[in-house]
């Protein structure tokens, strides 16, 4: 669902923002609404890491963190000329 929001703003914004929107070839209020989206998404990252200063991770939830350091848990190395083979023989 989508709301309309009207604000007021200065006529030298409202012209810039007219600029950009002409520059980027998009509507007025398609670059204010990407804008307004955004700016909340930065002030919700803010929050999320003023919440992990607060509170970072434990001992336990860095646990599985070397898990990206395994690798593969087993060897597929061979499975590219396994599948040539099997579709030279069907072939």
């Amino acid at each position: 669902m989508t709301v309309m929001v009207s604000f007021r703003a200065d006529d030298d914004v409202v012209a810039e923002v007219d600029r950009w929107a002409e520059r980027l070839g998009v509507e007025r209020s398609e670059l204010v609404r990407e804008a307004l989206a955004t700016h909340l998404a930065r002030l919700a990252a803010e929050d999320d890491v003023a919440a992990f200063e607060a509170q970072p991770f434990t001992a336990d939830e860095l646990a599985l963190d070397g898990v990206n350091d395994w690798g593969p848990a087993e060897d597929w190395s061979d499975w590219a000329a396994w599948a040539d083979e099997r579709d030279r023989a069907a072939g």
